[in-house]
């Protein structure tokens, strides 16, 4: 493993690099997606440190080796958080070491706040990256107003690190809540909790969180701000509820905890040996997908975002990939194999194919980007 400490170390490796090169941080999401075909890793771990942080403009830079936990401890003591509510994914994959803000740009994964604050990608002010052709690349700034050159921003986060190596990140940050709370509603059955989550993303009280637990059919809406506005506006909520099911109310540190599981999808209860996959659908087609899975292979399963996001849990076999696919494409919503073992992941569509037309595009862009294909390849689509 290759793993510089300074962005022209990263240029040094990239240039003098003759195969392909896997591009990774910590390594934490090395079981995501499919298995990289490289015969060396570039890894910028040792690339760390906050290069700048403003807190009266809400901005913070650092470099993307730096991990989470090293930049919300900062963010901690000045009242500030990174709002995306990136997800801890060391519980899926049984790692050690935390998520770096490279890895965590370039995966795009949020947690639960996404509904409210809006994504990883939402938050990116500006990058520094290193391209296949060795060259560092530049784009957006430092502050929120920048509408300079080409947002290769929003590009690069989600690319899975096939474009180019992140070198440094600027992104947004938001005063932490002061207060938390969460209603807990039980429901019914999941249509019911779909429509107790689309009464509490529908009202003005400002939901944050909105989540469902299958197994308990308990409906969970988080609030969060100042502790007055949080008791007013829990008091209201829990009133226009109750009509759909009982609803306990939890407050502070445990509803923090709460939340944190469900950011990490621990409700899941997931086997070491399962396989998991992170669904996008709409969120009226989320009880009948989860129902359909559990025929199929007794799938485990957690909803997040409304309804919007289906974690499920069940054996790693190509026949309940299948199932989950085909259960997918009916409710017209995206899969993603989000952990299986590396022959599985060898050997299916761990995300859906593009469109001939969106292809050629992501062709054209791979191509000027990383020519060689020295980044990443066949970690989203096996031959690129």
């Amino acid at each position: 493993m290759n793993a510089p400490d300074t962005e022209a170390g990263i240029v040094a490796a990239v240039l003098a690099a003759r195969v392909p090169l896997a591009i990774e941080g910590n390594g934490s999401k090395r079981g995501l997606l499919r298995p990289v075909q490289a015969a060396e890793t570039l890894s910028t771990r040792n690339l760390s440190g906050i290069t700048l942080y403003k807190p009266t403009e809400m901005v913070l830079s650092a470099r993307a080796g730096t991990t989470l936990p090293e930049i919300e401890a900062v963010l901690a003591e000045r009242g500030q958080m990174l709002a995306p509510e990136p997800i801890d994914v060391r519980a899926i994959f049984g790692g050690t070491q935390p998520a770096t803000l490279g890895g965590t740009v370039a995966t795009n994964l949020s947690g639960p706040r996404r509904i409210n604050a809006g994504s990883v990608r939402d938050h990116l002010l500006g990058i520094r990256f290193v391209n296949g052709k060795g060259e560092v690349v530049r784009s957006g700034g430092r502050v929120l107003k920048n509408v300079t050159g080409l947002d290769l921003c929003k590009l690069l986060a989600g690319s899975h690190g096939t474009l180019g190596v992140l070198t440094e990140i600027t992104m947004k940050v938001l005063p932490a809540t002061e207060a938390t709370a969460t209603l807990k509603v039980s429901v019914p059955d999941l249509a019911a909790g779909i429509r107790a989550l689309s009464a509490g993303l529908t009202s003005p009280y400002g939901v944050t969180g909105a989540a469902l637990l299958p197994d308990s059919l308990t409906a969970l809406l988080r609030l969060e701000d100042f502790s007055e506005s949080v008791t007013y506006r829990s008091g209201r909520l829990r009133a226009d509820l109750e009509k759909l099911g009982g609803v306990t109310l939890v407050e502070g540190d445990e509803s923090r905890a709460l939340w944190r599981q469900i950011r990490d999808a621990e409700p899941l209860a997931a086997a070491p040996d399962d396989a998991i996959w992170r669904l996008s659908v709409r969120p009226s087609a989320a009880p009948a997908l989860v129902a359909s899975l559990a025929q199929a292979f007794g799938a485990r399963t957690l909803l997040d975002w409304g309804g919007g996001l289906v974690w499920v849990a069940g054996p790693a076999t190509e026949a309940a990939h299948q199932a989950v696919v085909a259960a997918t494409q009916a409710a017209r919503g995206s899969h993603t194999l989000f952990r299986a073992p590396e022959p599985l992941r060898a050997a299916v569509a761990v995300i859906p194919d593009e469109a001939p037309a969106l292809a050629a595009i992501a062709a054209r862009v791979k191509a000027a980007l990383d020519p060689a294909g020295l980044f990443n390849p066949g970690r989203m689509r096996a031959g690129t």
